[in-house]
């Protein structure tokens, strides 16, 4: 019965750890880029008032157009953390490293779409986001992980 509810546990966690990672990557990608947000922002004063506007209709179809170089990069990361679930792996180097390796693979894998987007440009920026989402896993769902061992286990007496 232990086994199992530990492994319902990971069902929840590893799904919220992923979610949390991602936030973490974009929010770092977000801070990096955040003059050129900003430039764009302030490009024609005129337009400030119709952002909302643009973004409620233009935003699905960005939120589609960067779907691909989250795909790209989340197989990688998920292929990591499937290796770190069955050996229960749950050092913060393997999953930072995760990370940074998953977002260097899916910038590599977009490199017909980086001369479109400025914002894809700089690989260091990219690797850095995938270190912060796997240290924000790693802070979830990570440090726990394999539901087959348990983190605070009695001694058992034999």
């Amino acid at each position: 019965m232990d086994t199992l509810a530990r492994f319902v546990l990971r069902l929840l966690l590893v799904p919220l750890g992923a979610a949390i990672a991602v936030t973490a990557a974009a929010i770092v990608m977000l801070a990096a880029h955040w003059d050129g947000v900003v430039a764009l922002a302030n490009a024609d004063p005129d337009m400030q008032q119709t952002w909302f506007t643009f973004f409620l209709l233009a935003g699905p179809v960005l939120a589609l157009l960067l779907s691909l170089s989250v795909v790209l990069t989340l197989l990688p990361a998920a292929v990591g953390v499937l290796i770190a679930e069955s050996f229960a792996i749950r050092s913060w180097i393997y999953h930072a490293a995760n990370g940074g390796l998953s977002a260097w693979i899916g910038w590599s894998l977009m490199r017909d779409v980086q001369t479109q987007y400025r914002f894809l440009t700089e690989p260091r920026i990219m690797i850095a986001a995938g270190l912060a989402g796997g240290l924000a896993y790693w802070l979830v769902a990570g440090w726990t992980a394999g539901f087959w061992k348990p983190v605070f286990a009695s001694p058992q007496t034999t």
